[in-house]
């Protein structure tokens, strides 16, 4: 036995076993799918956007974004994102907080409504508002009476953009908190805390990063929107075109540098996402 204990004490360890079975080539070669995949439709579309919008100088480029219509496409794109964002940050927040805190009749098809702008192409979104509240619509007449424009005007982009993005808040906030679970807010609730108590000193500290995470994206779709937004602004130039619609217009009309000078600064929005994405990822893992 003595023998035995002592050839267990002296025998080699085992070799360390990988976690894949794959030949290395394969895996190596794996990653070069991956790596090329990215260089070709990320990495490359991207560097030609910021060369094409550059091609003609500092001075020309500025003088693309800074042109009254383009300015005022910018606007309008801030306040449609300024307008939409806190919204879907409400109803993503009341969403997530209903479906994982609560059990009532419904909950199952709430959840599955939430990713209905998943589903629908933004083109077809943008048509159901026409189709309620254009001019010849159900609610139609009865904003003409009152003198209200919803479809070719400014509120119609909000409602476009605001179906579109409102998934991103509460399908980030909802496997959080179902990770999380109820307990903290049932002890709060135990010692003494009101609802709005128990959400703003436990539930919001809880879920304040993946909050942000969703944040961003959220604003980030609200921004760049297209298809929908196409369909309801009636690309009325320096009114109702966004900077997508805007850089469309240029590029129709062959100009091509400050289509790509109005293009590079949604690109630029999507590197900052990018960034702040990962700086979101980071704080939550720390």
């Amino acid at each position: 036995m003595a023998g035995s204990v002592a050839m267990s004490r002296t025998a080699p360890p085992a070799p360390a076993t990988s976690a894949t079975t794959e030949p290395a080539v394969v895996r190596w070669l794996l990653i070069a799918v991956a790596i090329g995949f990215l260089v070709s439709f990320l990495i490359v579309p991207l560097i030609t956007v910021f060369a094409q919008g550059l091609a003609k100088g500092v001075a020309a480029w500025l003088a693309a974004v800074t042109e009254p219509v383009a300015f005022a496409a910018i606007r309008l794109t801030l306040l449609v994102a300024a307008i939409a964002v806190p919204l879907n940050v409400v109803f993503g927040v009341a969403a997530a907080w209903a479906i994982t805190k609560f059990r009532f009749p419904g909950r199952n098809i709430l959840t599955t409504l939430i990713d209905l702008p998943f589903a629908v192409s933004p083109v077809i979104s943008g048509m159901i508002f026409v189709l309620l509240f254009g001019a010849q619509s159900t609610f139609g007449p009865w904003l003409a009476d009152h003198g209200i424009k919803v479809v070719f005007a400014v509120p119609g982009i909000v409602l476009a953009t605001v179906f579109v993005t409102f998934p991103f808040v509460a399908r980030e906030l909802i496997p959080l908190m179902q990770e999380q679970g109820s307990d903290d807010e049932e002890a709060a609730l135990v010692l003494g805390a009101g609802a709005w108590q128990t959400f703003f000193r436990v539930t919001l500290p809880n879920i304040r990063w993946g909050l942000l995470y969703g944040v961003i994206l959220c604003n980030a779709r609200a921004m760049g929107e297209f298809g929908a937004v196409s369909v309801v602004s009636g690309h009325i130039r320096g009114l109702t075109n966004t900077v997508p619609l805007h850089v469309e217009i240029l590029y129709n009309e062959y100009n091509f540098a400050a289509a790509f000078a109005v293009a590079s600064l949604l690109a630029l929005l999507a590197l900052v996402t990018l960034a702040a994405k990962s700086l979101v990822e980071w704080k939550y893992r720390h």
